[in-house]
């Protein structure tokens, strides 16, 4: 079968034809005849282009002939490619994967059916909140969520749930998996099916129920390889065997981005895996539920919203606990509920890190500027370098868009290159980035894959970058005319002026974003040195966390205590153990408790106190000095009289010092206590409560002896082995007390590393970024020097000529990288004071505009960007004057 090519040039051969027959039939002969039929058809070249443009095929052909040409311009400048590739690849990658990982945590909707329609039903502030809150973000207590469902008309559906743990182990040291606790109507509401099995239903959410297990899609490939023969066996979690219904579809992790669940169980088994075998089902202040619900259609998030304000005074008055603290008890009343989007999530990791995750890729497309302004500068002097290959095209007829299509899709070819190659490392990047955002307590679940906004982002920073350093060279580059085509030298044009105008404004755009870059990376490396140095008022060297578990003894409320001293004292038995102390609240975990207390007979005086149980060693242990008074001892019972330890600020806010030993404050009632009195029998040094970063606050250490309700026992352990080592000899002691006891394991230094995720992320990152951007300017400004003197060859052959000294023509070129330099440090220090105030918040011990570290960027930058310009201009001194005059 022919194809069109062929037809075509057998019709104008068979029109050729019979004109030349016609006219031989007039009498011409036949060789002129053919002569005048050509003349009369025209150029045939011409007629088949034509025809290709008709049928829309000859931009194919142009595109496949300039991606060659490109080919062989790049094979023919390797280093030039090489440089151009490797810095499109670090630049798009690195911006890419920043924003699949803000993508995933802030832009992805939730796997389900319709997520447009699902809603967050959640109190609008928690200011009336007082008793135990679970979560991280705003949520209602069992009796509210039964209100909600009991009074709602917006939804078509509406379903609780909440994260927590289960067991694995039986006995000895703990290893909890990822749960959830959901209400019966959490899967069908979200619409899910199962992968095998069945999922949970409202049947199995009944007072006093069976529990059934769903596994998660991905727990049940780790630990089930993936058999069917999973669903109807039982796992054991927290010693009780639980048997499994169905497996979670693939791609479903929970309703919190960034974790997943690992088995759910219905909401009505808690309280068989509570200490108490009540639970918190009918808790009136614990806050642990999550609550969403569906839009019944018609129904708008507005009317949702405005619906659920209505309600909100009658289920609050109805779900108050008669216990509620009576001063908080309008507080309580005065809530109101809210309806928030709910299709994207939840995610503390959206809360946490959404700012400096835009900072960062902020940072990154900065970096990708200073690129593509290098990469421009290398066109603009390859254009230059060309202006008589292109001067000759333009000559020969070319029209000037097809050349500078030509010129772009040279760089096109780089980008296309440097993007596939990006989308390797994003990949690389991505992970290392969630790595990076995990702690040693909280595994990250954050699948990254690239969707269809992702997909855009790239191929719009494709053709972004493509456009910002190709499109301006390939502009200067076809200015020249046919007319100048005889005029263009052997070093260019005129204009390679303008191109070299262009070239020195480029670099004053890349030295004044570097300052900025590098301005912000040393702000943030000096945040996180401050941080690492702080003093947190005790000594976090060689300290263990133990939390052991009284609960599978089932020990009666007498024998508790009796039971958690036997347990401390085996730990302080320990080879390896130097002391060893309970405490509630471990300092710089996250952990925190509050109340208000004020000087006994003057409530005029409260204040805010954080809180804390201690018990005798804990001090010590933890290396925070006594400044008056004494410690817990074997006087503090339950039935002596209240006592406290408090540190310096609560002293001082208490109205003394150190005096304060002896006097007496009382702590606000709460919803499970009364009011109470306690007589101070010591003060501590101030040392850190929640953060390194935070400033002292006052802080009450009651005593651990005196509250016979604890049925765990949290031990502050200080070791002189290795935490390994000792980890294995406590729970081998323990077990010799008892085998069912559980423990589980922290390392203090590491839990207070894990608080830093975030100096750590924008150090590193902003320091990585700082570095490559000062690498490309370095490049830049190279080869600018490197071109300008190059085409000042004949004018330095001409001055040494006269008697121009090396140091002459050395200052003559330095002078006019100088006024560059100056020219971009000017604009920077502009640019990084403006960035230093735009990140102000995430800075800690160093100043936005801190007049010591904007020096040192200066100074840094300065330095390396004169060492850039002093090795061509040191070549410049070189030229011999004979040679440079015969060359011009």
């Amino acid at each position: 079968m022919k194809n069109k090519d062929t037809e075509l040039r057998e019709e104008l051969a068979a029109h050729l034809q019979m004109a030349a027959a016609d006219r031989i039939a007039r009498g011409e002969s036949p060789e002129e005849a053919a002569a005048a039929a050509r003349r009369e058809l025209g150029n045939l070249s011409q007629i088949q282009e034509a025809t290709r443009d008709v049928w829309g095929r000859r931009w194919i052909e142009q595109l496949v002939q300039d991606v060659r040409y490109a080919t062989r311009t790049c094979r023919r400048n390797p280093g030039f490619a090489l440089v151009a590739i490797l810095s499109l690849t670090l630049g798009i990658g690195a911006n890419t994967a920043l924003f699949e990982v803000v993508s995933a945590i802030k832009l992805r909707v939730l796997p389900v059916t319709d997520p447009d329609r699902l809603v967050e039903i959640a109190p609008t502030s928690m200011n009336g909140v007082r008793g135990n809150q679970h979560t991280w973000h705003a949520s209602v207590t069992q009796p509210i969520w039964r209100e909600i469902q009991a009074r709602q008309q917006a939804f078509s559906g509406v379903f609780a749930w909440s994260r927590t743990s289960f067991n694995l182990a039986q006995g000895g040291e703990v290893r909890f998996i990822d749960g959830m606790l959901v209400t019966g109507d959490f899967f069908s509401t979200l619409g899910l099916r199962p992968t095998i099995g069945r999922l949970l239903a409202a049947e199995d959410d009944r007072t006093g129920c069976t529990p059934r297990a769903v596994l998660g899609y991905d727990f049940w490939r780790r630990t089930y390889a993936s058999e069917v023969a999973a669903v109807g066996r039982t796992i054991v979690l927290g010693s009780r065997p639980v048997e499994i219904v169905g497996v979670a579809p693939a791609g479903f992790y929970g309703l919190e981005v960034g974790r997943t669940f690992d088995v759910a169980l219905p909401l009505c088994a808690e309280p068989l895996f509570s200490d108490d075998g009540k639970g918190l089902v009918d808790a009136g202040t614990t806050w642990w539920h999550s609550v969403f619900g569906r839009l019944l259609p018609g129904w708008t998030m507005d009317r949702a919203a405005a619906h659920l304000g209505a309600i909100s005074p009658e289920i609050f008055q109805t779900s108050l606990p008669s216990y509620y603290p009576p001063v908080s008890v309008q507080s309580y009343l005065n809530m109101k509920l809210s309806a928030n989007p709910g299709g994207a999530g939840l995610s503390e990791l959206r809360e946490k890190y959404e700012t400096p995750l835009w900072l960062l890729l902020a940072i990154a497309a900065l970096v990708l500027v200073i690129a593509c302004a290098n990469l421009a500068n290398l066109l603009l002097a390859r254009a230059s370098a060309r202006e008589r290959e292109i001067a000759i095209r333009l000559g020969l007829g070319a029209s000037r868009g097809r050349v500078i299509r030509q010129l772009l899709t040279e760089s096109l070819l780089l980008v296309t290159i440097g993007g596939v190659l990006a989308m390797f490392l994003a990949d690389t990047l991505g992970q290392w980035l969630v790595v990076a955002l995990e702690t040693s307590a909280d595994r990250i679940t954050l699948p990254l894959r690239v969707d269809w906004m992702v997909a855009a982002f790239g191929a719009a920073l494709a053709l972004a970058t493509c456009l910002l350093f190709g499109l301006a060279p390939a502009i200067r580059g076809t200015r020249l005319g046919a007319r100048e085509v005889m005029h263009v030298g052997p070093r260019g044009g005129t204009s390679s002026r303008e191109s070299l105008g262009l070239r020195r404004a480029l670099v004053v755009v890349q030295v004044a974003l570097s300052l900025a870059l590098l301005f912000a990376s040393l702000l943030f490396a000096g945040t996180l040195r401050n941080v690492l140095h702080v003093n947190p008022g005790f000594k976090p060297e060689g300290l263990l966390v133990a939390n052991v578990d009284l609960s599978p003894l089932k020990a009666s409320t007498a024998r508790t205590p009796i039971v958690r001293e036997q347990i401390i004292e085996r730990v302080r038995s320990v080879p390896g153990v130097e002391s060893a102390a309970p405490v509630a609240v471990v300092p710089i975990s996250g952990t925190s408790g509050s109340n208000e207390v004020w000087p006994e007979g003057r409530r005029s005086g409260a204040f805010d106190s954080r809180i804390n149980e201690a018990g005798r060693g804990f001090f010590a242990t933890l290396g925070v000095p006594f400044l008056a008074g004494r410690d817990f001892d074997s006087r503090d019972t339950p039935q002596s009289i209240a006592v406290a330890i408090v540190n310096e600020r609560f002293a001082a806010r208490l109205g003394g010092n150190i005096a304060a030993v002896g006097q007496r404050f009382v702590r606000e009632a709460t919803p499970r206590r009364p009011e109470k009195t306690f007589e101070i029998v010591g003060v501590v040094a101030n040392s850190n409560y929640l953060t390194l970063r935070e400033a002292p606050s006052p802080v009450a250490f009651y005593a651990d002896s005196q509250d016979p309700s604890r049925t765990d026992a949290q031990l502050m352990i200080r070791l002189t082995i290795p935490a390994a080592a000792a980890t294995s000899a406590i729970t081998a002691a323990l077990s010799d007390l008892d085998p069912r006891l559980e423990v589980r394991y922290a390392v203090l230094g590491t839990m207070i590393h894990d608080t830093l995720v975030q100096e750590r992320l924008l150090a590193e990152l902003s320091s990585g970024f700082g570095l490559l951007a000062a690498v490309l300017t370095t490049v830049g400004l190279y080869g600018l020097v490197a071109y300008s003197v190059s085409r000042r060859t004949g004018e330095i052959g001409l001055r040494m000529a006269l008697g121009a000294t090396h140091r002459t023509i050395l200052g003559l070129v330095l002078r006019e990288t100088g006024l560059l330099l100056v020219t971009g440090l000017v604009l920077g220090v502009v640019l990084a004071l403006a960035g230093g105030r735009a990140a102000a918040t995430l800075l800690y011990g160093v100043k936005p505009h801190d007049p010591v570290t904007l020096g040192l960027s200066v100074a840094l930058l300065g330095l390396i960007a004169v060492a850039a310009s002093v090795i061509p201009a040191r070549r410049a001194t070189l030229i011999d004057p004979g040679i440079a005059l015969r060359t011009e």
